[in-house]
């Protein structure tokens, strides 16, 4: 099978993003099955390479069929926001998220014209991203509106588990509100489509509750009476696997055992919090993450987004001791899933 080009966005140059490009692209494996390209600025990737040690080939590029897509060449394209000496890590400023949504919005071009297949994502400051004026909650809703769709949601993986979100970067009051039976039975149906990209041909979807005990029959609140069963319902009729919903304290746990293939959570934290407890490993004598695995994708876009599951990590931006590792796991991820998108597309 011809491998697949993927487009790594940068991310905002103050953190970091270009460091853990470079680091990942120091493994070999990768290049085996796919084409890497990096999205960002020459200026970051060249201080990367100088700070990290990294015996890579800096390769420009035009377009990206001019790739080499060979371990030791770093095959980028240069889209030129930044100068010598024109930002400082650790520091957020509109410069930066002016650069990291202009590295976005090349990625989601090329995807769209069918020049990339798929684009993976390096971490965004949202702070920084507003002061330039582009006011988004995330990268999900960038890659939504740049790619004009409505119904779509964030994923999370880890080699245990995998879990998608009816909601995210609201609050909990909003979140609470934004629970419809509509909006549940459209992450369900995005977590059979996440099973299927992922090559799982039986699928098994459960539900959380969001109450606690899943309301306790209308104790707790009427949220799954009235919207998530009903969503439930609803998606068993048009023949998705689905189960639920069930009490959020024991989900995880039956889909980390193998009972079912995707965890439909209700918000931001609860599906987050038991990827991070799995994939994020701190140790407490040297305050450094001796493992950070996990990919956050988007569910939904007419092209692949993969991206990091952790964000700028200003305090040890420029300094060479960021984990690439979650870098790597989405590139492999949005690997599997332009192989998959490319076996289907030639049934």
């Amino acid at each position: 099978m011809t491998r697949p080009i993927l487009g790594i966005t940068m991310g905002d140059p103050a953190g970091i993003g270009a460091e853990i490009a470079v680091k990942a692209l120091m493994n070999p494996q990768l290049y085996n099955n796919c084409i890497p390209i990096v999205i960002g600025d020459f200026e970051a990737l060249k201080d990367a390479k100088k700070f990290t040690n990294a015996k890579l080939i800096l390769h420009e590029l035009k377009n990206p069929e001019e790739a080499i897509g060979v371990y030791g060449t770093l095959d980028y394209v240069n889209m030129g926001f930044l100068k010598p000496g024109s930002w400082e890590y650790k520091k957020v400023g509109s410069l930066m998220g002016k650069a990291a949504f202009g590295y976005i919005k090349r990625g989601i071009e090329l995807a769209l014209e069918g020049k990339i297949h798929g684009v993976v994502t390096g971490p965004i400051n949202k702070e920084s991203l507003n002061l330039a004026g582009y006011h988004y909650s995330g990268h999900s809703e960038i890659f939504a509106e740049l790619t004009n769709i409505k119904d779509y949601c964030m994923m999370l993986t880890c080699p245990e588990l995998r879990v998608v979100h009816v909601t995210t970067h609201v609050s909990m009051r909003d979140a609470c509100n934004k629970i419809t039976r509509e909006r549940v039975l459209a992450v369900i149906k995005l977590a059979d489509k996440a099973c299927r990209m992922l090559g799982i041909e039986k699928r098994r979807v459960a539900v959380a509750g969001l109450n606690p005990h899943c309301s306790e029959n209308g104790l707790f609140g009427f949220e799954e009476e009235r919207e998530i069963i009903p969503a439930i319902e609803d998606a068993k009729n048009i023949g998705i696997y689905v189960e639920g919903p069930i009490p959020p304290d024991t989900v995880f746990v039956k889909a980390i055992a193998g009972q079912y293939d995707m965890v439909v959570a209700m918000y931001h934290d609860q599906g987050h919090i038991p990827i991070k407890l799995i994939g994020f490993k701190l140790d407490k004598t040297t305050n450094k993450y001796t493992s950070m695995t996990g990919v956050n994708s988007t569910i939904g876009l007419p092209i692949i987004r993969t991206s990091v599951d952790h964000g700028t990590a200003f305090g040890k931006a420029g300094e060479g001791r960021a984990n690439e590792q979650s870098l790597v796991d989405a590139i492999t991820m949005a690997t599997l899933m332009a192989n998959t998108r490319i076996k289907l597309l030639d049934q």
